[in-house]
């Protein structure tokens, strides 16, 4: 049996008949978004890298502390588990990097998309780290860790969006429920 029919939406308001199925559409977005948002981990990573050359801040070992306890294990404060960082680095920045993929197909794109996605990041972020019991709330940091996170994360999610709108074409965004009723 042949897959229906779709029609996808073009820039411009144009569309194209086409016989692939929404979901594969979908999974290959996600796709083209986690290699965005490994680039985007690249370019949050040089820029971390920058910071700390001129403020002296230490890496964090947080994330990988939180993969850690996430697996079953229980590393103290202090431990520095290097691999286990990376992972839950460059892990977190494909997963929402796929995320930030489907939104550029289905036409949630540009400075609002990355700034939403900045939101999502550092959420996230916050959320399996405080579930986990290994960070704090960030009400509680310093100010300038604050500072410092929320513009990581920005620096993230905007190129990674920035990466993602250049490599996905918003052949999926509807113009159905343009009012709210």
């Amino acid at each position: 049996m042949a897959a229906p029919c779709l029609e996808r939406a073009k820039p411009g308001g144009a569309t194209v008949n086409t016989t692939r199925p929404r979901s594969q559409t979908l999974w290959a977005a996600a796709a083209r978004g986690a290699a965005a948002g490994l680039l985007g981990v690249v370019v949050m990573t040089a820029a971390e890298k920058l910071e700390q050359a001129f403020t002296h801040r230490p890496d964090s070992y947080v994330p990988g502390r939180t993969l850690l306890t996430l697996v079953g294990h229980h590393p103290d404060d202090d431990a520095k588990p290097f691999l286990w960082n990376h992972a839950m680095h460059w892990g977190t920045g494909a997963l929402l990097g796929a995320l930030r993929g489907v939104w550029a197909e289905v036409g949630l794109r540009g400075p609002r998309a990355n700034l939403a996605h900045t939101v999502v990041r550092l959420a996230t972020d916050q959320t399996v780290e405080n579930a986990t019991g290994v960070g704090a709330p960030p009400h509680t940091w310093p100010v300038l860790e604050q500072v410092v996170d929320v513009a990581h994360k920005a620096v993230y999610s905007f190129a990674t969006g920035l990466f993602a709108d250049r490599l996905i074409e918003p052949s999926l965004e509807s113009r159905r429920g343009v009012t709210s009723h």
